[in-house]
């Protein structure tokens, strides 16, 4: 093979070893939830929650010390090492019986994660510092492992299973990742060639870097870019069930459309970022992001307000009252917008808003309630009827996708700007450096979740979310500009 095209094949390779790494990193997601859902484990939220998180913790953690030992001994070698190792624990997955047990092997096959760290510093050493951003943005492609279990892995236990005539099948998932993981460890390790980026330097040396301020600062906007978009990825199906309605098939659906493209679209931000700089782009990205998340910020709601009531004009008996109108002796008072209660509640208030349409803004209603009766005394200047005003906000489902869509737009460019970053002011510790960039970023993908689910346990509103994530995206922006540009 023509010795250009080199550099090529081993991006190649370690964006394939990288997208199985991902998607095994991703699949208890999957898996917790059809053995849940099926009666097979009795796990509570909380079990469920450590089952969940586990692997993305330790994939996160595991990340700098992957990326010191690419430095040390080479991509090659790592990559294979974490295929190889990974196979192991999700192999006895399927022998697992109880939940100590299932934690356990989570441990084991969540460093899978970590397999980030070691194909960025082996992709970058193959590439010129002028295109190192494409080659990374197109090694961040992989994310859509994520993206690939939760298309294709509850397709493959409801076939295994045979739609649950036969639960127990589900074994058979976790060898078949076992498998998948051994297959493209021998791929990689036959197909590449070893390369160190920072040969000769001692563990003090490797961790200077670490003592910058500006090494945790990409820290922090990939914490919002790529842990937002780890988060999001599980966080938006509880989103559509519980703000929208919809089944978890369908909320599945709407979050792997955003995770997708967010994987595809790294690419891109890695060519933007050769082009026009890691600092111009991460600025507009940060920018947009804040845009449409402030445009998330209010929630969908259904409110009833007081509104302009009705006076007496004289003392005297309410000889009269109906829906329309209150007669109190020779004077009569017309209610404004009179309309059945119990259809006006129901409208508003009542659960189904299936027949609504497309409501854009806030809709507004306006009626007046009597608040006597035939026969009672009133005095001048007495409240004879109440004003009700009906504030109803869709949140439209669409108009909220599509922002959700930019977002995720947005952040994959930025995952892929803030490794352009670590390698144009570390070229030669790129393992390290990206190693505890990574950290960061993973362990937003596992506290972001908590963080929102607090919010929503202590406000009790959804959209606190987006809230949390604007706020860091001001941070991000201040901090960007206000660093010393390059």
């Amino acid at each position: 093979m023509d010795i250009s095209l080199k550099p090529h094949r081993m991006l190649f390779l370690s964006t394939m070893a990288f997208t199985v790494c991902f998607a095994a990193w991703m699949v208890n997601g999957v898996l917790v939830t059809f053995l849940v859902e099926n009666n097979l484990f009795t796990w509570n939220a909380v079990q469920i929650g450590f089952l969940l998180g586990v692997p993305v913790l330790v994939g996160s953690v595991m990340r700098l010390p992957i990326g010191i030992l690419t430095d040390k001994l080479g991509g090659r070698w790592v990559m294979t090492a974490i295929l190889l190792f990974c196979a192991v624990p999700m192999f006895f997955l399927s022998q697992a019986n109880s939940y100590t047990s299932f934690l356990l092997l989570s441990f084991g096959f969540g460093i899978s994660g970590s397999a980030f760290a070691a194909g960025v510093a082996y992709t970058a050493v193959w590439y010129p510092k002028e295109k190192q951003g494409t080659a990374l943005g197109i090694f961040g492609v992989g994310n859509m492992g994520a993206a690939f279990t939760t298309l294709f892995a509850p397709s493959i236990l409801n076939s295994l299973t045979k739609q649950g005539a036969n639960l127990e099948a589900w074994r058979t998932l976790p060898k078949l990742y076992a498998a998948l993981l051994v297959v493209f460890a021998i791929i990689f390790l036959l197909g590449t060639e070893n390369k160190k980026p920072g040969e000769g330097k001692t563990m003090a040396q490797r961790l200077l870097p670490l003592k910058e301020f500006r090494v945790w600062r990409f820290g922090l906007y990939y914490f919002f870019v790529f842990g937002g978009f780890v988060a999001l990825a599980q966080w938006l199906i509880p989103y559509y069930v519980n703000v929208y309605s919809m089944t978890i098939v369908t909320a599945g659906f709407m979050a792997t459309a955003f995770s997708l493209p967010s994987s595809v679209i790294r690419s891109v931000g890695g060519w933007l970022s050769d082009k026009a700089g890691a600092r111009i782009v991460l600025l507009w990205v940060f920018g947009i992001c804040l845009i449409c998340l402030a445009f998330l910020f209010i929630p969908r709601m259904e409110i009833k307000a007081p509104g302009q009531g009705i006076m007496a004009n004289q003392q005297g008996t309410v000889t009269e009252v109906s829906s329309s109108e209150i007669k109190i002796n020779d004077d009569k008072y017309m209610l404004q917008n009179a309309i059945d209660a119990e259809e006006e509640v129901t409208f508003y208030f009542g659960i189904d808003h299936a027949d609504e349409g497309f409501l854009f803004l806030p809709t507004t209603t306006f009626n007046q309630e009597p608040l006597v009766k035939k026969g009672d005394v009133v005095s001048k200047g007495q409240l004879i009827a109440r004003g009700v005003t009906h504030i109803y906000f869709q949140a439209n489902k669409w108009i909220f996708s599509g922002l959700i869509f930019i977002v995720g737009i947005m952040m994959g460019i930025g995952s892929a700007a803030v490794y352009k970053h670590v390698s144009d002011y570390y070229p030669n510790d790129i393992g390290t450096v990206g190693g505890i960039v990574g950290v960061l970023g993973g362990l937003g993908g596992f506290f972001n979740p908590i963080i929102f689910g607090y919010f929503l346990k202590v406000t009790g509103v959804w959209t606190t979310c987006w809230m949390f994530l604007a706020f860091v995206a001001i941070v991000c922006i201040v901090l960007q500009r206000a660093a010393t540009k390059k």
